[in-house]
């Protein structure tokens, strides 16, 4: 065990323990709305003390469970913790997360998230347990009421993600739900440069015993960020209706959001030794760069309890969504001379995407059980277009940017911008069974469980329409977990489960050697993780630490028999730890850290067998710290620090980013005013203003780079009436 972590494990659970007397005894003044049910599809775990995260969060197809009774690594954020940091997306709030890193999408401006050293684009979370239904490229935070982190492969619980990615983790939001107390709130804001901010979050219930919720909230940003020349126009509406009943539950949301950047500063690949970071507030995007997203989404799902030990659900959701995109990824020398050209892409999707279930609790002798069956399905239909200009491109400086006359993208165009083809269907369908055991009077659960899952994929010409491939795959991926409760203080855990992503199509050729298997469609490939872990809560104050192995299958060639095979291997170990709560009173927490030991076992090519995968630290940390002033009622004042270690920038690892540590700060004041509550809010990011790389890669094999954010102030005023 690394001498930091033993360290670290032993300083946090001595002090959790000497003090778990005294914390189990502190009141915990959070207003919960919501009554945990276990393996609930509706309803939602309820606040943790502190506020900022809750006690439990959604497991996949087993539904809502409590932290200490899951088999897995997960948290789930709330809804105060988004407010009162200010976060715009869903990045900002998995800023606070030590086992996540955020980067961005191969070529464009979507956030993407790292997790075990493995990535999940933003296209593979989920919208209140369905797939596919949440804009791809970027998430809104107004409108989420729960960000739920589930680290480690999950494809039996969720099923394979259709995007390809979900190895490491997956990540899970909740819809806004309307509180019991009537909601009527209006914030109005500055977030850095000259950009302006406003919202509307009005809630009421209704009906007999307020059975009956709506929530609807409306957001708008606009202007210049602290980014130079880079301008947001961000409209956002959400819409939730929920029936909180003792017998059927439901809820039904529907959202809409119109997100535009001109000038996005882009991404970096560097040629070579990786240049010194620019200035963070400057821009090397062409001005007439810019990204375009419009996306109509939405999701229903009920839940009926058919007798006291049975209950049914069921949910079906959807998005039509546009995206539009002027691009000019630049490559960089070591000096900071830039070379690009200009990509133009035009995409739109319709996704449906569905899940049903049942569930039973029955006993057999002094044993528990806990049947859930479960069926899922999401369908997409992809219309692209693009246009590259020539590839001779044109120069800039990443220190001395210079604004380049509008290529024209004429020069590799595929299909049409204005009437683009489909050139992409899927669907992944999936059927899954799992039993939960309990016994020792609830002290030892034990889970097992099986999905059969079949992917389906067809593309289709840019230009003609015409079926170029097609992939068909199927598998059964099995979980075994177990939760053992020696106390109610402590939770033991393991678990064995799998992740899936489509296999590939053997090449006619490997380095000019002809491939015996050329054509052929390589099964899904499965990761494979084992995992153990504890957790600890006293009540007031938490914490967990997990100790993992998963295992990634990649491309190989077989030599000898000149076969294309599923051989490659990535190995990722790792330890993680987290820590959460209210210490004391008055004061919360909020952080941890992860070491990871990442190497590429065996590989196409066999010259980087022994080597780090691109873009993965060995160790990570993050703390966030909330302090009330008693010497001012009212006031709060927040830091937080966020390291993230040396990480490999190229496959060859002769090149490693710096590693790189950010300081943030803020503070908010709730006071009365008219007989209203107020409360303002100031947040300052990258307080010390460093000019740094932040994060190299995330999409695999790839090695471009991402500017981390200038010094950035952000003031905010909040009103309920």
């Amino acid at each position: 065990m690394p001498p930091r972590l033993a360290w670290l494990l032993s300083s946090s659970f001595v002090c959790a323990a000497l003090a778990g007397p005294a914390l189990a005894r502190q009141a915990d003044d959070t207003r919960v709305d919501a009554v945990v049910i276990t393996g609930s599809q509706v309803r939602l775990p309820p606040a943790y003390a502190g506020g900022q995260i809750a006690k439990g969060a959604r497991v996949g197809l087993l539904g809502a469970l409590d932290t200490m009774d899951t088999p897995f690594a997960i948290t789930s954020y709330t809804e105060a913790l988004v407010r009162n940091q200010q976060a715009r997306s869903i990045a900002d709030v998995l800023q606070n997360d030590p086992t996540v890193r955020v980067s961005k999408g191969f070529g464009n401006f979507q956030e993407l998230y790292i997790v075990r050293g493995f990535p999940v684009y933003s296209d593979d979370m989920t919208y209140n347990g369905l797939y596919g239904v949440l804009p791809r490229q970027f998430v809104a935070a107004e409108l989420v009421e729960r960000v739920d982190v589930f680290r480690g492969a999950n494809a039996f619980l969720n099923g394979a993600a259709p995007g390809g990615s979900g190895v490491g983790g997956a990540f899970n939001l909740m819809p806004k739900r309307a509180p019991t107390a009537a909601l009527t709130r209006f914030t109005a804001g500055w977030d850095g440069g000259s950009q302006f901010y406003g919202s509307a979050d009005v809630a009421r219930r209704f009906g007999d015993n307020d059975a009956y919720g709506a929530r609807a909230n409306l957001a708008l940003r606009d202007g210049e960020t602290a980014v130079d020349n880079e301008k947001r126009n961000l409209k956002v509406v959400g819409l939730g209706l929920d029936r909180r009943g003792d017998r059927a539950r439901f809820s039904a949301d529907l959202g809409w959001q119109d997100h535009h950047i001109d000038a996005p500063r882009p991404t970096v690949t560097p040629a070579g030794a990786i240049p010194k970071a620019p200035d963070a507030s400057e821009n090397f995007a062409q001005p007439w760069a810019y990204t375009d997203e419009r996306q109509l989404f939405g999701a229903a799902r009920g839940e009926f309890d058919l007798t006291d030990a049975v209950s049914a659900w069921a949910a079906i959701g959807g998005r039509k969504g546009k995206e539009d995109n002027v691009l000019a990824n630049p490559t960089a020398q070591p000096n900071g001379t830039l070379s690009a050209y200009r990509f133009d892409n035009v995409r739109k999707d319709t996704v449906v995407s569905a899940d049903a279930g049942l569930r039973a609790k029955f006993e057999t002798g002094s044993v528990g059980h806990a049947i859930v069956v479960s069926a899922a399905s999401v369908s997409l239909k992809s219309r692209n277009a693009y246009a590259f200009s020539n590839f001779a491109g044109f120069a800039s400086d990443l220190y001395r940017p210079v604004a380049a006359p509008a290529p024209t993208p004429n020069f590799f165009v595929g299909g049409s911008k204005s009437d683009p083809n489909v050139t992409e269907r899927s669907k992944n369908q999936s059927l899954a069974i799992a039993d939960t055991l309990s016994v020792l009077d609830g002290k030892l659960l034990l889970t097992a469980g099986l999905r059969y899952q079949d992917v389906q994929t067809r593309s289709y010409d840019y230009n003609t329409g015409a079926r170029n491939a097609a992939y068909d795959g199927h598998a059964t991926t099995p979980a075994l977990a177990a939760v053992f409760k020696p106390s109610d203080r402590i939770s033991l855990y393991a678990n064995y489960a799998e992740a899936l992503v489509p296999g590939k199509v053997a090449p006619a050729q490997v380095n000019g050697v002809v491939v015996a298997n050329a054509g052929e469609i390589l099964s899904p490939f499965r990761s494979k993780q084992a995992e153990v872990g504890a957790k600890y809560d006293a009540g007031a104050f938490g914490g967990a630490v997990s100790l993992f192995r998963t295992a990634q299958p990649s491309e190989f060639f077989e030599t000898a028999s000149r076969r294309y095979t599923d051989g490659g291997e990535q190995e990722n170990k790792g330890v993680e730890l987290t820590v959460y709560g209210q210490p004391l009173d008055g004061m919360r927490l909020l952080g941890g850290a992860t070491w990871l030991d990442a190497k590429v076992n065996r590989a196409l090519a066999t010259s980087l067998a022994g080597r780090s995968p691109i873009g993965v630290p060995d160790f990570q940390a993050n703390l966030n710290v909330e302090w009330d002033v008693k010497a001012a009622p009212g006031l709060t004042v927040e830091g937080r620090v966020t390291h993230t270690g040396s990480q490999p920038a190229n496959a060859a690892n002769t090149v490693s980013l710096d590693a790189w540590t950010r300081l943030d700060a803020g503070a908010r004041y709730a006071f009365e005013a008219g007989g209203r509550p107020v409360t303002l809010r100031a947040r300052i990011e990258n307080l010390a203003g460093k000019d740094q790389w932040i994060a190299v890669g995330g999409y695999p094999g790839a090695n471009y780079l991402t500017l981390g954010a200038p010094r950035t102030l952000r003031l905010s005023v909040s009103t309920d009436f």
